[in-house]
């Protein structure tokens, strides 16, 4: 009987919500798109992969849901790279860029050496031009009033059929592909098949679901995190949502900080980001400090008052 069961046959793991989407696109952006193609694994074969790891008679959590969560809670990354999913993503080169700084996939692109440029490019509406953040040179804060953003829309469009013209012309009188796209804008939409485990894929929706990630990349990984990984790893999904999406990371200094201001001593926490180096003056105002500002989004999201 022991032996009947080592080497009873194992069936393949398949999870019926996801698919039930395969295949299916997923709108993203005006053009943009992702889709499931395939996918191995699910929460069970997270569980499965702890427990061989464990060996028998070290089960201490029974639950699938807890140890999934203890896994995650606790860094154990090992069993989440038994689950790998397959998606076909469209997408604006420019947030492609970004994505694809993400090493820990295997990619294949769309190539317009061999094939002609997607005809299709991002557009911006009238109201969603945003202004350049004051604080952040990564981010933007706000919007342009509609008459200016029309202004921009309208040549947005004129800088897309223009540039789509003239390689269209060139393609047209024989000039090599790989050359003729040169000139074609960022916002030309291209396609890949990008393939990822469960434990990098969660790493880049951490970063790219950030309310300060651009908007662009959070579309597609908001896309993906609520509308795919819910579906295919829901009980892992829970445990991300809870301790990376609505988390709170703080270094030593910081918990120093917080301790202070929850115990209203705010004045002694004030002298102590002085001495961290965080409050520099220039013409009498406070000049910027990503490491400051970072914490100051914390305690406003914790609704706790900064002393400075």
């Amino acid at each position: 009987m022991e032996d009947e069961k080592k080497f009873e046959k194992l069936e393949p793991i398949r999870v019926k919500a996801l698919d039930d989407i395969l295949g299916v696109p997923f709108k993203v952006l005006d053009d943009g798109f992702v889709r499931v193609v395939d996918y191995l694994g699910s929460d069970e074969s997270i569980v499965q992969a702890a427990r061989v790891s464990y060996g028998k008679g070290t089960k201490q959590i029974s639950q699938d849901r807890g140890l999934i969560r203890y896994l995650l809670r606790h860094r154990h990354t090992t069993p989440f790279e038994m689950c790998e999913i397959k998606l076909h993503i469209r997408i604006p080169m420019d947030a492609w860029r970004q994505w694809i700084r993400h090493r820990t996939a295997n990619v294949n692109e769309y190539s317009t050496r061999y094939s002609l440029a997607i005809e299709s490019a991002q557009t911006t509406n009238p109201d969603q031009w945003r202004m350049q953040s004051s604080d952040n040179k990564q981010g933007s804060s706000g919007f342009f009033d509609l008459e200016q953003g029309q202004k921009m829309s309208d040549d947005e469009k004129f800088l897309h059929e223009k540039a789509r013209e003239i390689y269209d012309n060139r393609v047209a009188q024989g000039v090599a592909r790989e050359q003729a796209r040169k000139d074609l804008p960022l916002s030309t939409y291209t396609e890949a098949y990008w393939k990822i485990d469960l434990h990098n894929l969660l790493h880049f929706l951490e970063l790219r679901m950030e309310k300060n990630a651009q908007l662009e990349i959070r579309e597609y990984a908001n896309v993906i995190g609520r509308e795919i990984v819910k579906r295919w790893a829901p009980i892992a999904w829970e445990a991300f949502e809870e301790y990376a999406l609505k988390s709170k990371e703080f270094s030593g200094f910081e918990l120093e900080l917080l301790s202070l201001l929850a115990n209203s001593k705010g004045d002694e926490a004030k002298i102590k980001a002085g001495e961290f180096g965080w409050l520099k003056y220039k013409e009498e105002k406070l000049t910027f400090n990503m490491e400051r500002w970072e914490f100051e989004n914390k305690m406003k999201d914790l609704k706790i008052e900064i002393p400075w």
